[in-house]
């Protein structure tokens, strides 16, 4: 039997068996609680089953899209069955606790994004990167918050428009770098661009979503509330790096007395990056702010005292006599390990809480908006919008090729859900804007990949 044909016969048994699997267990459950009485079989179920509808979805990557796409898909599809007639997954996404597991879902995912990013690399990239990131910033926000939302969305809130621009402002570094990677490009002059620029684009991104955030939750617009919210969130990340650059180090060399293993390793680092999540909250900021700005401060040195980064050394001193071409391959497969031991430690907490924001977001979708043709309408004339934001800003790239530069920066992916995410429970973002802004992060998502391959292969 062919891999396509197994695929062909016992994808849809997958899917049944995970759906009987949900629907029997908390059926179950809710039958053995008694009234009043919260049971956790049910929750634990839905856990469950929606991470294997997640894992099923990743199927997208086969036809070269990023495992997102299928998780916010699937979440779609999972969250509408009620429009077929069957209910079953609405018990889901009203469950409180599953709720909170995908906002830590977020919070880890933006730790792990401030992780993989580097602010001596982000230094080195150089003024193209900024002026692309500040262009790929203003261009689409100005056109969400003041032109295409007020245009074709008539009768919004200006806090509404105010969270289109922030969405449209989004760039996923992720998509991006893994398509430059798949087709080795991704030490040519425009992938450093790209990937300098996005993540700039991101730390710009966030201090517009916590003012956003501030502004709807306060209700004022003023120009003063900006400027000081603005200023609180800059103070908070430039004040966040500075103090953490000072204290992770520290606080890596005192609990390494206690223990150098992996356990305590991960505890330091997730409970930084929970603890900066809570301050950035506490002052009235987004949580996703704080975690990111935990990822950005730790670094391999801040870890020194830890048993995994004396590795290198130890394989060095054993390999002293060996074959050079032996020592050096040898080397170079785990130099990478070392180095990023930390980013390691997180990703299996990344793999069990991620995607089941992706998924609840996805759930949170009501297809119901999109029967109406005047809907798909608009959500299409805001993805080219989205499109042109960050194509424009490929101009401000220098001698290099600037539709390449453009085209990588238009993936909006996950920064954009967060977004729309995060204006949904402020109550700012209703179902008609939050479908539309959805339909602009597939759109982007699905279409830039093949569009930035065909271009990365023309001479």
């Amino acid at each position: 039997m062919t891999e396509r044909s197994a695929f062909l016969r016992y994808f849809p048994l997958a899917i049944l068996a995970a759906g009987l699997v949900g629907g029997t267990a908390f059926g179950s459950a809710e039958g053995a609680a008694e009234p009043g009485v919260h049971t956790y079989a049910a929750t634990l179920a839905w856990i469950a089953v929606l991470l294997l509808f997640a894992k099923l979805a990743s199927l997208v990557e086969r036809i070269g899209q990023p495992a997102v796409l299928g998780e916010l898909v699937i979440g779609v599809v999972l969250g509408n069955f009620a429009l077929l007639g069957f209910p079953l997954f609405e018990s889901a996404e009203g469950d409180p606790l599953l709720r909170f597991l995908a906002e830590l879902g977020v919070i880890i995912l933006l730790f792990q994004i401030g992780l993989e990013s580097n602010i001596q690399k982000m230094a080195r990239v150089g003024i193209p990167a900024f002026l692309v990131a500040i262009v790929g910033v203003v261009l689409p926000f100005a056109l969400g918050t003041v032109i295409v939302g007020p245009l074709l969305l008539p009768g919004l809130d200006t806090n509404a428009y105010l969270f289109l621009g922030a969405a449209l402002t989004a760039t996923s570094v992720g998509i991006t770098a893994r398509v430059f990677k798949d087709l080795g490009k991704l030490q040519t002059p425009e992938a450093q661009i790209v990937l300098g620029a996005a993540v700039i684009d991101d730390v710009i991104g966030l201090v517009i979503l916590a003012v956003v955030s501030a502004i709807a939750s306060a209700g004022s617009v003023s120009g003063l509330t900006i400027a000081l919210i603005t200023g609180k969130a800059t103070a908070f990340l430039v004040g966040a790096i500075a103090a953490g650059r000072f204290l992770a180090p520290r606080l890596g060399r005192v609990f390494s007395l206690i223990h150098t293993g992996v356990g305590m390793k991960f505890t330091l680092a997730i409970s930084f990056g929970l603890l900066l999540a809570a301050a950035a909250q506490k002052i009235g900021l987004a949580p996703i702010v704080g975690a990111f700005a935990a990822g950005l401060i730790l670094d391999p040195i801040h870890f020194r005292h830890f048993k995994d980064l004396h590795i290198v050394e130890d394989v060095r001193e054993a390999l002293r006599d060996a074959d050079p071409s032996v020592r050096q391959r040898i080397q170079h497969a785990i130099e990478p390990h070392a180095e990023r031991h930390v980013e390691y430690l997180i990703e299996p907490l990344g793999h069990f809480l991620v995607p089941l924001f992706f998924v609840m977001t996805g759930m949170s979708v009501n297809l119901a908006t999109l029967f109406d043709p005047s809907i798909i309408l608009v959500a299409l004339g805001i993805t080219v919008v989205a499109f042109i934001g960050k194509i424009a800003a490929g101009l401000a790239a220098g001698k290099v090729r600037k539709s390449l530069v453009g085209w990588g920066m238009v993936p909006r992916g996950e920064v954009g859900l967060i977004f729309a995410n995060i204006g949904r429970g402020l109550g700012v973002v209703d179902d008609q804007l939050f479908s539309v802004i959805i339909i602009v992060v597939i759109l982007s998502t699905l279409l830039t990949p093949p569009i930035l391959s065909y271009q990365l292969k023309r001479p």
